[in-house]
């Protein structure tokens, strides 16, 4: 309503204007006074122009899917002290939001005449360390040129992922990539100590993907039940995948941009993204914090 007097009140009058819409003229002349002495508007107006930039800044660099916790957090890891309400009454004033998930949709297709490993994670998907349980799971991706499959191997301790693939059918080979990128990229021991889980899809209680398993010395598992609940890490993967990148950015003409794209979402969710289960810290450094504790143990140990 200021900003409707100063566009009129040369023409009009302040108090006519003011009478209409009923507002107080004192108010007007405040504001007006505040425009022309910017050292005179209030504290808080003060300090939001400082943090303004610095939420859209944050925002920006996160794909634009954080709400307002988030932006928080990462100004907070930035060193910018701010309460969480102030970056949320500043994004709703900015009509800045958070991406949203939606409700997940099953896309394997179970096989109950193939057999099945046993079930060696019991919906518990917790590991003390990198490399000792995976999931995997795909997902579709609607394109002007069809439909498009998206694979991704997890690794359960941090939440990252570390095989990806984007594929035009569901068939095994376009799951077995995924798998041996993540092989290649991790270098399991092949002794056993890495257990891989997954639902119970054709694609992976397949003969094909069980030998290769076998071959890299991982341990099967499959879900028992056949419902979300058996691959809940993976769904849930799944689901920030879509709502994060696919619905927030599509729609997609080509499986090429589809695929550009996902490795921009991968490398950022791995070194950027916080997540809640893991102490609100990107994938990448709750590894390197593992790891570099380890080294200070086996440093200490050797010392004593």
């Amino acid at each position: 309503m200021n900003t409707f007097v100063d566009t009129h009140r040369d023409a009009f009058g302040v108090a006519p204007i003011c009478r209409v819409l009923q507002i107080a003229p004192s108010g007007y002349w405040l504001h007006a006074t505040r425009q022309r002495n910017p050292a005179l508007r209030c504290a808080r107006a003060q300090r939001d122009d400082v943090l303004i930039p610095k939420i859209e800044r944050v925002w920006q660099a996160n794909l634009q899917v954080y709400g307002a916790d988030k932006v928080w957090r990462q100004m907070k890891r930035e060193g910018t002290e701010v309460a969480r309400c102030t970056v949320e009454r500043l994004m709703n004033r900015l009509g800045l939001r958070g991406a949203v998930r939606g409700k997940s949709v099953r896309t394997t297709v179970p096989d109950s005449k193939q057999p099945c490993p046993l079930d060696r994670v019991n919906r518990q998907f917790k590991a003390d360390r990198p490399n000792q349980l995976w999931v995997s799971d795909f997902t579709y991706v609607s394109t002007w040129q069809g439909w498009l499959y998206v694979a991704f191997v997890i690794d359960v301790f941090a939440r990252r992922i570390v095989g990806w693939r984007v594929s035009r059918s569901m068939t095994t080979d376009f799951v077995l990539d995924a798998l041996e990128q993540a092989l290649y990229a991790r270098q399991p021991e092949c002794d056993g100590s890495l257990v891989h889980h997954s639902d119970r899809g054709s694609q992976y209680v397949s003969i094909r993907y069980s030998e290769r398993l076998a071959e890299a010395g991982v341990e099967p598992s499959v879900g028992s039940k056949d419902d979300s609940y058996d691959n809940a890490l993976a769904e849930t993967i799944n689901g920030l995948y879509k709502a994060e990148l696919i619905h927030r950015r599509g729609p997609w003409r080509t499986r090429e941009a589809v695929e550009l794209a996902t490795l921009e979402w991968v490398a950022w969710f791995n070194h950027v993204r916080l997540l809640e289960p893991i102490g609100y810290i990107p994938p990448a450094e709750a590894e390197a914090n593992y790891y570099r504790q380890l080294a200070e143990q086996t440093e200490l140990t050797a010392c004593t």
